[in-house]
């Protein structure tokens, strides 16, 4: 870092010119005019929302694709290329970015939820450079403030395009992307351990949790008969009353990302006047991302309400006594599979849910029920307790990596 830092007085004495997106290049749209059924056997490439958003360097290796007509006019991804993604349920995760690192083998499309920015010169720029400072706090707080709206935010081109970013010398560049891209290859290996072990405690999860259609002690309810199932929403953000002085918790995926999957206390909770209709989701009830960020779930422990994306599956009265809420809990990973490759594809995918409703979960004895929780407790624990073990050690090396990205990537800006 100290060589970095020498660099830069060296060849930026009076501090790093910054200008504006709109001065450097200019945007363009996602995919238009599409409909279910384009996303059905296509034959381009289509890279999704989700895509954009878990990756600084895009992600090409993909399955996704998308029917584009002969002499269709649409815009198509080029190296260079900035991603982002246009919207989402909270500004903090507008404008998520991922750079095109390499040039695309085939003509690839960018989804309706996401825009694009293309570089007027991108010979000024070091790709990688890019990918780290997109992701910048500096930058990322900057991108945060064109977000606007109510129940989802959107982010304002406008004012996008007044953003300005840091134009260092192409050695400085080079320099930090590299010496950021080692703090990421310490915290990928970690990861693809992790990874490894993740795969191998799934398997043994699938093999614990698949069962003989033939034997007799297990019976298999169609979800529909076994829970009590409810959409969540959220209430008018224009009704201050329903978000001050909030006691009922309301949960949203970013709850998942930051407290795990076992949940008993919401970021962000609601007045009792937000209430409506049926009341809340009941504790030991599973809450499932239906739409959106398909195919996540949590238990909540208490009741609660969530966001319109989530589906609340709450064991009727009749199986209460039948189930273990934690075996249902470590079934439902299956079932987030399942819900995966069952979506009514198109910009904003959902779950099928006429066959969700009849999907069958199978529910062995009480006994045995007990017994494949406390092997899965444990197997769970060496894979994603946050306070031990790999996760632990990630958790520091990305924290390490995110000062030191966020130290290399504030300059003093020339005047």
């Amino acid at each position: 870092m100290s060589k970095i830092l020498e660099m830069i007085d060296r060849m930026c004495p009076a501090g790093v010119e910054y200008a504006s997106l709109e001065q450097l290049g200019s945007f363009y749209g996602g995919l238009t005019g599409k409909s279910k059924n384009d996303f059905k056997e296509g034959n381009a490439v289509f890279i999704t929302y989700m895509n954009v958003y878990s990756n600084p360097a895009l992600n090409l290796d993909v399955t996704d694709t998308v029917k584009i007509g002969e002499g269709e006019k649409q815009n198509v991804v080029h190296k260079g290329d900035i991603l982002f993604t246009g919207s989402s349920e909270t500004p903090d995760e507008c404008g998520m970015s991922s750079v095109v690192l390499i040039e695309p083998e085939t003509a690839s499309y960018l989804n309706s939820f996401c825009f694009g920015y293309r570089f007027n010169d991108i010979e000024t720029f070091d790709l990688v450079f890019l990918k780290h400072l997109f992701r910048s706090a500096e930058v990322r707080k900057a991108i945060k403030g064109t977000a606007n709206g109510v129940t989802r935010f959107n982010v304002s081109k406008a004012r996008f395009a007044k953003i300005e970013i840091p134009v260092p010398p192409l050695e400085v560049q080079r320099e930090i992307g590299k010496v950021l891209d080692n703090f990421s290859e310490l915290t990928a290996e970690l990861t693809a351990e992790l990874t490894a072990r993740k795969k191998q405690y799934e398997f043994y999860r699938k093999s614990l949790l698949t069962f003989d259609p033939e034997d007799d002690t297990v019976e298999w309810p169609t979800v529909s008969l076994l829970f009590d199932m409810r959409n969540g929403y959220t209430p008018s953000k224009s009704n201050s009353a329903f978000w001050n002085n909030g006691t009922i918790p309301w949960f949203r995926m970013e709850d998942i990302r930051e407290n795990g999957r076992i949940l008993y206390e919401a970021i962000q909770s609601i007045h009792p006047s937000a209430v409506k209709g049926k009341g809340l989701f009941k504790a030991n009830s599973i809450i499932l991302a239906t739409s959106a960020t398909i195919g996540e779930h949590a238990l909540v422990k208490v009741d609660c309400l969530t966001n319109q994306r989530f589906t609340c599956l709450t064991p009727k009265a009749s199986w209460q006594k039948k189930i273990d809420i934690m075996y249902i809990y470590f079934y439902m990973f299956l079932v987030d599979d399942w819900c995966k490759a069952h979506i009514n594809q198109g910009n904003f995918a959902g779950v099928d849910m006429v066959a969700f409703n009849q999907l069958q979960i199978p529910i062995p004895t009480l006994t045995e029920q007990k017994r494949i929780v406390v092997i899965l407790d444990k197997l769970e624990a060496l894979t994603t307790s946050l306070s031990e073990g790999l996760p632990a050690e990630i958790k520091a090396r990305q924290q390490q990596y995110e000062f030191y990205r966020d130290q290399l990537l504030t300059f003093k800006r020339y005047i």
